[in-house]
């Protein structure tokens, strides 16, 4: 029997920078239309104003996206409330405006807190691969599912 590592309840981190991994629910892939990354990426927009979070780059899969954020601080929900509120928020636009069946995200995601800028060098030179490894473009430049909304400055855990 395996035992999982439990996701930490409260992080003294405020400022830090996180990336953030999640997947469609039974990894269908239909995440890659033009109107359903543009509801993805508007919630991301939307994220500061409604959650308290920034989100910095970006890249949408088929069945899955990979982001960083750092939450904008007072008043900010916590990691988890973010991602149920984002989750939330997309679920029921992408029902209503793309005609996509629920439930539409696994639950949960994958976090990790990054500790240095060449560990988000590091994860975004893999991330951006992604799409090359899958086989769905040529060079990493090529995929049209990537972006950045708010420049971020990396901040580390004090």
């Amino acid at each position: 029997m395996h035992r999982h590592l439990h996701r930490l309840i409260w992080v003294r981190a405020e400022a830090a920078t996180f990336f953030i991994t999640t997947c469609t629910h039974q990894r269908k892939p239909n995440l890659t239309v033009p109107a359903v990354v543009s509801i993805l990426v508007d919630e991301w927009r939307l994220a500061l104003p409604r959650h308290g979070w920034m989100v910095g780059r970006f890249i949408v899969m088929p069945d899955h996206v990979h982001f960083f954020c750092i939450s904008a601080g007072v008043g900010a929900k916590s990691l988890s409330g973010f991602m149920q509120g984002w989750k939330q928020w997309t679920s029921k636009r992408l029902v209503r405006e793309c005609g996509l069946s629920t439930p539409l995200w696994q639950a949960g995601f994958f976090d990790r807190l990054l500790r240095s800028t060449e560990s988000a060098r590091q994860k975004w030179e893999y991330v951006i691969e992604n799409p090359v490894r899958a086989g769905l473009v040529k060079r990493a430049a090529d995929w049209p599912w990537q972006g950045e909304i708010h420049p971020l400055e990396m901040q580390l855990p004090p």
